[in-house]
C-alpha cells in the first residue's frame, strides 16, 4: 500500500495506477530482464560472461535501500536492525572483494605465485580461500603473501584503502547506535550522575549516594518510567489517554475503589495519575503534614508505623489506597487537612499519585466514589479517635437544616415563578384587549 493524507491505501487498482506511473516501474522492468540469455548468442560468451550479463540486477539497489528505510522505521528494534544491516554490508563487501580477487587470480593464472588463489579442484575451496583472503585484507589483519606483479600491488593498495574507509564507517555506525541507545535511555530514565556529583561536591555521606544509585538502578531493572508525562506530552489528548490506558489500565482495575467503573471513565482518570516510586525506608507521608495528594498502591508494600518509625500498625498492599482523609471533607474530622498516619515504604513501592484538584473533579463526577471514600475515612478516623461525633452530629444537623431551608427557598421560588407567570399572562391579555379597543375606535373614526 501507500500513504495518502496519512491513511494507508490498499486498493489494488489505485496501487497499480500509482506504481505504473512511478519512476520505480521502468527501473524494475529493466532490472528483471533476462539479459543472461545474450550469452547464448554465437560469439558473445567470449566477450560477455554470465555474471557481467546479470549486472542489470544492481538496478534493484534503490528499492532495497527503500525497503531497509521502511523496515527500520516500522520495527520495534531499530538499533538491532542497523547492526544487522551493517553486518550484511560487511559480509557483502568481503564477498565482492573476494570475487574480484578470484577474477584477478584467474586472469594471472591460478597458483602462478603465492599471492594469487591456488588451483584447487573444488570451486567451494576456491571461494573459501578468496573469502578468507579478502577478510584478512579488509580487516587489516595482515599475514597475506607479498604481491609479485603490478596488478597485484594495485589490487592490494586498493583493498587497504577500502579497509581504512570501511573501518571508519563501521566505527561511526557503531558509535551512532550506542549514542541512540544512550539517548533513548536518557529520554525515559533520569541520569544519576548529576545528583551523585552534587552530593559529593556538598560533602554528603556515601550512604546517601548509594541510595540514589540503587533507586536509579531499580528504575532501569524494573523498567519504571518516572518521566512518563514528559514523554507523552506531545501527543494529542485522546491518543495520550489511549497510550496511558494501555499501560496502566490493568493495574488501575486492581484498585478496589475503581472496580466496576467504566472503561471511558478510567481512560480519563489515568491522565490525572502520576507514577511515583519510593525506596526502602522512605516515608511517603508523615503524620501532621498538609495533605495535597492521595496515593494508590500499584506494586509493593507500605507500612503504617507509629511515632517511633519502627512499630508497624498495619501493612498496605497492592490495590489499596490512602491519603484521602486529608483531602475530602469528612464531618467531624479533627485533623482537618493534616495527615493522620505515618506511611513508610517497606521495599520499593510503585504508587499512583492523584492531586487534590484532580480528586475533587473525579469525586464531583462520581458521587458513589465520594460516598465510598467518606465511609472508609470515617471508619479510620473513628478507630483512631480523631472523629468528633458531636461536631459530626452538629454538621449533619446543620446540613439537614440548610437542606430544609434550601427546599423552602425552592418552594417559595416556585410560588414566585407561578405568580409571575400569572401576572405575565394577565398583562398579555390586557394588552390584547387594549389593542382590540383601539382598533374598534379607529374603525368608528
Amino acid at each position: 500500500g501507500f500513504l495518502e493524507d496519512g491513511i494507508l491505501v490498499q486498493d489494488i487498482s489505485r496501487m497499480r495506477r500509482r506504481y505504473l506511473c512511478s519512476w520505480a516501474f521502468p527501473w524494475d522492468v529493466v532490472s528483471v530482464l533476462p539479459t543472461e540469455l545474450l550469452c547464448l548468442l554465437p560469439g558473445v560468451p567470449g566477450v560477455l560472461r554470465v555474471p557481467a550479463a546479470r549486472a542489470n540486477r544492481c538496478l534493484r539497489a534503490p528499492r532495497l535501500f527503500e525497503a531497509f528505510d521502511r523496515c527500520e522505521t516500522h520495527t520495534g528494534w531499530p538499533n538491532a536492525f542497523r547492526v544487522a544491516k551493517l553486518m550484511m554490508y560487511l559480509v557483502l563487501g568481503i564477498h565482492w572483494h573476494g570475487c574480484l580477487y578470484f577474477a584477478l587470480s584467474a586472469r594471472l593464472g591460478l597458483g602462478a605465485d603465492p599471492w594469487v588463489c591456488p588451483a584447487f579442484s573444488r570451486p567451494l575451496r576456491q571461494y573459501l580461500h578468496s573469502f578468507y583472503f579478502s577478510t584478512l585484507v579488509l580487516a587489516m589483519v595482515g599475514d597475506t603473501p607479498a604481491p609479485q606483479h603490478e596488478e597485484e600491488f594495485l589490487f592490494a593498495i586498493a583493498g587497504f584503502l577500502l579497509a581504512v574507509l570501511g573501518f571508519a564507517t563501521i566505527t561511526g555506525s557503531i558509535s551512532a547506535v550506542i549514542a541512540n541507545l544512550s539517548a533513548a535511555d536518557a529520554a525515559f530514565y533520569p541520569d544519576a550522575g548529576p545528583v551523585r556529583r552534587y552530593l559529593r561536591a556538598r560533602g554528603a555521606g556515601g550512604r546517601l549516594v548509594g541510595r540514589v544509585a540503587r533507586w536509579h538502578q531499580h528504575l532501569r531493572m524494573q523498567r519504571k518510567l518516572p518521566a512518563e508525562q514528559a514523554v507523552l506530552q506531545h501527543l494529542p489528548r485522546g491518543l495520550r489517554a489511549e497510550v496511558a490506558a494501555s499501560v496502566h489500565l490493568p493495574a488501575l482495575r486492581c484498585v478496589g475503589l475503581f472496580r466496576g467503573w467504566g472503561h471511558e471513565v478510567l481512560r480519563q482518570l489515568v491522565l490525572r495519575l502520576r507514577p511515583q516510586v519510593f525506596g526502602p525506608g522512605e516515608f511517603v507521608c508523615r503524620r501532621g503534614d498538609v495533605g495535597r495528594e492521595m496515593y494508590f498502591v500499584r506494586q509493593g508494600r507500605l507500612a503504617v508505623v507509629a511515632e517511633d518509625g519502627i512499630t508497624q500498625l498495619a501493612v498496605l498492599g497492592e490495590g489499596l489506597y490512602f491519603g484521602e482523609i486529608s483531602l475530602i471533607n469528612i464531618k467531624g474530622n479533627m485533623a482537618g487537612n493534616r495527615r493522620t498516619a505515618n506511611i513508610l515504604s517497606i521495599g520499593y513501592s510503585d504508587l499512583f499519585c492523584l492531586g487534590k484538584e484532580d480528586l475533587a473533579e473525579v469525586l464531583g463526577e462520581f458521587p458513589h466514589a465520594r460516598a465510598a471514600m467518606e465511609a472508609k475515612g470515617r471508619e479510620l478516623l473513628l478507630g483512631m479517635g480523631r472523629l468528633d461525633l458531636g461536631a459530626e452530629a452538629a454538621a449533619v444537623a446543620a446540613e439537614a437544616k440548610a437542606q430544609q431551608q434550601l427546599q423552602g427557598l425552592e418552594v417559595a421560588l416556585e410560588g414566585l415563578q407561578t405568580r409571575v407567570a400569572r401576572l405575565m399572562a394577565q398583562l398579555e391579555a390586557n394588552a390584547l384587549r387594549m389593542v382590540l379597543r383601539i382598533q374598534r375606535l379607529e374603525g368608528r373614526l
